[in-house]
């Protein structure tokens, strides 16, 4: 059973910010793999929609508290491999990339889900969200607080490379499924 965790925070006010770029890859998957409509699991903290051999999952959890759905869903399921999705505010708007056992990297989605399992053996694949080039703008040599930037929304410019990298992604997590993360890493990275 793969078990495929997108992260991102509940409510309409947090749609198409950086933060829930994991949720975006996840509803895309869905509609383009023809899962079943989310129905929420009050037993997992999350929307889950299961098809053959692949559960999705989104908790309804805020990110920071991201590791308790996480666990519950794992505690009750027999995964072969747990594989979350995520922004990344140290990548640029546009990239993917794969990883496996890898530390939080200041990510609190990530932190908390590494916390509450007592792991970090697990395979995430990171969304690029940054756009440094706009910010420097914006901001000059201000320190821009990472909370400021993971709740912004996209712009009009930054949806359209979006859209592309969510296609990409979800290639990339189709070729996952098939081919193992060894070939993805060396495909998609």
């Amino acid at each position: 059973m793969f078990i495929i965790v997108g992260l991102g925070n509940p409510g309409e006010k947090f749609n198409n910010t950086r933060h829930n770029a994991g949720f975006m890859v996840i509803d895309f998957f869905a509609q383009k793999n023809e899962f079943p409509e989310f129905k929420i699991s009050k037993k997992y903290k999350s929307l889950i929609s299961k098809k053959d051999e692949t559960i999705l999952v989104k908790p309804e959890t805020f990110m920071n508290e991201s590791g308790s759905a996480v666990k519950k869903i794992l505690s009750n399921v027999n995964s072969q491999m747990l594989m979350v999705v995520h922004d990344d505010i140290d990548m640029p708007l546009g990239k993917i990339k794969f990883s496996k056992d890898s530390g939080a990297g200041g990510h609190k989605g990530v932190d908390s889900i590494i916390r509450l399992l007592g792991t970090k053996d697990f395979t995430r694949l990171k969304i690029g969200i940054a756009n440094h080039e706009t910010w420097n703008m914006e901001h000059g040599t201000k320190k821009v607080k990472a909370k400021d930037i993971v709740l912004k929304k996209f712009t009009g410019k930054e949806k359209e490379v979006l859209e592309n990298i969510i296609e990409k992604a979800v290639e990339a997590l189709d070729f996952f499924i098939e081919e193992g993360l060894e070939k993805t890493m060396n495909a998609y990275n």
